[in-house]
């Protein structure tokens, strides 16, 4: 895999059209007040003109859109100079061997994968696997030997269906012979080859792994130092 980042050219516009949208949802709300205001100005009877007090909400509603506004554009200004910031620190982190949260895996073709280090071998492990609503998928039963391994999920639920592709994490639950709780970690540890900074957050690839940089715990040296 050639070592890169991908889609810099979504920092030019972070917020999205949603954020365009409601710039111009508001500035049509701050226009259309403005004309209406003037508009009873200027029709108002001589003999009896508006009550100051409600000239005067209408004046502070008035400036709090207008304030609004100007807080929208400075948020903007900010997420754009987060994302900079963010891309920068990522695309430092290509070629360096970190330790990353692997709870969460991709299923994709029939396949998801995740790095499972017991503390010592396991009689009984469950593996409980759910989706991003945190509803549970699939559920397997088998023993785990001591040290580092792969566990491979095939995609199929426990209804016999095969599961959507998308982001699914896996939970486990193990026991050794006697019956004493074992510790079963699933980081993954290994050197970034790209990242992809097109979402809301940069997405590590490891491998054939992909991780969010949020869930990055450990970074190392480069070649594996």
């Amino acid at each position: 895999m050639t070592a890169g980042i991908s889609s810099l050219t979504s920092l030019s516009n972070p917020t999205g059209a949603k954020a365009s949208s409601d710039a111009s949802t508001i500035a049509g709300n701050f226009n259309q007040f403005l004309t209406l205001l003037t508009t009873q100005l200027q029709n108002q009877n001589p003999l009896d003109p508006l009550d100051t007090n409600q000239f005067t909400q209408q004046l502070v509603q008035f400036a709090s859109v207008e304030q609004q506004l100007k807080t929208n554009d400075q948020l903007g200004s900010l997420i754009t100079a987060s994302k900079a910031s963010a891309a920068a620190t990522a695309s430092g982190l290509i070629g360096k061997t970190v330790t990353a949260d692997g709870a969460t895996s991709s299923l994709a073709d029939g396949s998801a994968t995740w790095t499972l280090t017991p503390a010592r071998a396991a009689a009984k492990a469950v593996m409980t696997i759910t989706d991003p609503k945190g509803n549970v998928v699939a559920t397997q039963t088998k023993a785990l030997p001591a040290g580092s391994q792969s566990f491979t999920w095939d995609g199929r639920a426990s209804t016999g269906q095969l599961a959507a592709d998308g982001k699914y994490t896996l939970k486990v639950q193990a026991l050794d012979a006697t019956g004493s709780s074992v510790t079963v970690d699933t980081k993954i540890t290994g050197a970034i080859t790209s990242v992809d900074v097109s979402g809301a957050e940069p997405v590590l690839t490891i491998g054939d792994r992909t991780v969010a940089l949020s869930s990055v715990e450990a970074i190392g040296g480069t070649g594996g130092n």
